[in-house]
Parts: C-alpha cells; structure tokens; sequence
C-alpha cells in the first residue's frame, strides 16, 4: 500500500533560470506542496531575493546557495540544473536522506553510474524529459518500432532554444532507446549523430539523429519511421515548461511516498504514471 505524504515540502535547485521559475510557479498553484527552500549557484544575481519576485510574488523564501541547509527543511530536491550541480546535490541528498527528482540532461556514462549508485540509499526519479506527453511518446516509439519492422528507417529531429548546451537533447536520446528497444538493436551500436560529405548509403538499422537550435523554442521531437511508400510520424511540442513543471510535481509526489515507504531505488516518469 503507497503511502500518502499529506504535504510534500520541495526544494528548487536552478531557481534563478527559467525552468526554476516555472517550477516555483507550478508550486505555486498546487495542492500539497509547499516551497520549503530554492536554490542558485554561489555568485548568482538571484541569491537573495524572494523566489517568486520575478513572477511578481511572495513566497517568503529567499534564494540561497547553502545546499545542506536547504535539505533540511525538505523532502524532496527538484534538480534541472547542470551535470556537476546536480551530482553534488544527489550527494548531499544521499547524505540528509532526501528523495530527488532530476530533469538535468548530459550526464557520461560515469555520472550515470554514479545517479544509479545514489539511488541505492534514496529514491530517485530521473527522467531526461518530465512531461507527461513524452513519456507516452516514448511508449509509443517503441510499439511503433517493434510493429513496423526493419523495413522502416528511424530518424530522430529535434529543435530546442538556442541556450541549450547538450546535444542532441536527453529526450532524443531516451527516444533512440525506446525505438531500439523496439527494433530489438542496440543504440550504441546503430546510432548515427552527423552526417556530412560523401556519406554511402544508409546503413540497415541506423538510427539517425538531427539536432536543432534556435529560438526560444521550449523542446521539440519527432521520431520518422520512413518505409516503403509510406512514413509514420511522431510528434511532441512543447508550447511552455509548464507542462516539464507540471511532471515535476507528480514525480515529486510519487518520490515523497517512496521517501515515506522507506523504498529506495531509480526510477523514471513510466513509474511514475504507472504504465510499465
């Protein structure tokens, strides 16, 4: 039986940037979470002021950089930040037993490793993308890939905002697993990141990956299965981070009863809505 955390108290790390904004408005406007601590790197303009002052409110936290300090008022650590960011903080976590909930892509093999070896001693929901709309994709993507066949060539696109330092996105990546999976390959060894000057021809079972950058476009991804007279499309927009916000939370509460039950372990926004 799950158990029930009446009021989730979350810290925000990243909360002078954008998605911590959206995810200190998103608490904002929920029921049975507070705010309990936000977070910024040392040196940060935002160190400080108020956590909603940018929204044009008060929520009485101020923005600070003592990580410990703010775990210990919190049950759960909400991390969209940067790969060395949001190890430290897991270590920390891990330490002051709090739960996580981690949305920060580009972490190596290692940092992986090292996520799965946290997660031993306290719950983790890592996910490179937090909507709910994704992670029904990624479902699909690998129905799709087991049912069409080889017959069909899978490319990946995806375009996001031009301050967007990883590529291609940890959401086109979990795609590529998810279609590899289905095709029954192996990413590392099918995956194709560039394509320049006199190429040959596609290899059977590549799966290709297209990176866009520009904008202020939140996230886009498209998963093409291109066969013989025919091409299946898959697609998700994201018009606001709301939506990343609004996944955020969910895990964040699933976490927290994790926290409660004393079950540690890693687990990803398919645990989270219950569909694997």
């Amino acid at each position: 039986m799950t158990a029930q955390v009446k009021r989730v108290r979350v810290a925000i790390a990243g909360a002078g940037g954008r998605m911590g904004q959206a995810l200190i408005d998103a608490v904002a406007a929920a029921s049975g979470i507070e705010l309990a601590a936000a977070l910024d790197v040392a040196g940060s303009p935002a160190l400080g002021s108020d956590a909603g002052a940018r929204s044009g409110r008060t929520t009485g936290i101020r923005i600070a950089a003592d990580i410990d300090a703010a775990l210990r008022t919190s049950d759960v650590l909400i991390d969209f930040t940067r790969p060395a960011g949001t190890l430290a903080h897991l270590a920390a976590c891990e330490r002051l037993g709090v739960a996580a909930v981690v949305g920060t892509t580009g972490f190596d093999p290692a940092a992986r490793d090292e996520i799965v070896e946290r997660s031993r001693r306290v719950p983790i929901v890592f996910a490179p993308n937090m909507s709910v709309g994704v992670t029904v994709l990624t479902e699909l993507v690998e129905l799709a890939a087991a049912r069409l066949g080889s017959e069909f060539d899978i490319e990946i696109v995806e375009m996001h905002h031009r301050h967007k330092v990883d590529a291609p996105s940890g959401t086109a990546l979990r795609l590529g697993e998810a279609a590899a999976k289905g095709a029954g390959l192996s990413l590392a060894e099918h995956a194709v990141y560039a394509r320049e000057g006199t190429t040959g021809e596609r290899k059977p079972g590549a799966i290709g990956f297209a990176t866009l950058r520009g904008g202020d476009v939140v996230g886009e991804h498209t998963v093409v299965f291109a066969g013989p007279g025919e091409r299946v499309e898959l697609t998700h927009r994201a018009s606001s981070r709301g939506n990343f916000a609004a996944g955020a939370l969910r895990a964040a509460r699933f976490v927290a009863a994790k926290r409660a039950e004393r079950v540690t372990g890693l687990f990803d926004m398919a645990d989270v809505l219950g569909i694997r």
